[in-house]
């Protein structure tokens, strides 16, 4: 499965620590968006309670967007960067 994650968090320490938790897991993209490719849903699961875990749900916001291996083809990118990587995309 192919994770977009992006976050929005108030406490600069506890924004940290979740970016470090999502390095284990994705590659940043920007300074608050991963894409994480090649999750299974025990990995997903396991990422997202770690998060859950740092965050202050009262003030911070994570999303997570499954994104479809039909969808990653229509990714567009203006500017520098790449294209997600799709050569680990797994079914499951």
């Amino acid at each position: 499965m192919f994770y977009l994650v992006c976050f929005d968090i108030v406490d600069d320490r506890i924004r940290e620590r979740v970016a470090k938790c999502l390095k284990a897991y994705g590659v940043r993209v920007q300074k608050s968006v991963f894409e994480c490719s090649n999750l299974s849903e025990e990995r997903f699961l396991k990422m997202k309670n770690r998060i859950e875990d740092l965050i202050d749900n009262h003030v911070d916001t994570v999303r997570y967007y499954l994104i479809c291996k039909g969808c990653l083809k229509n990714v567009e990118i203006s500017g520098i960067g790449e294209p997600p990587d799709q050569g680990k995309f797994h079914i499951v």
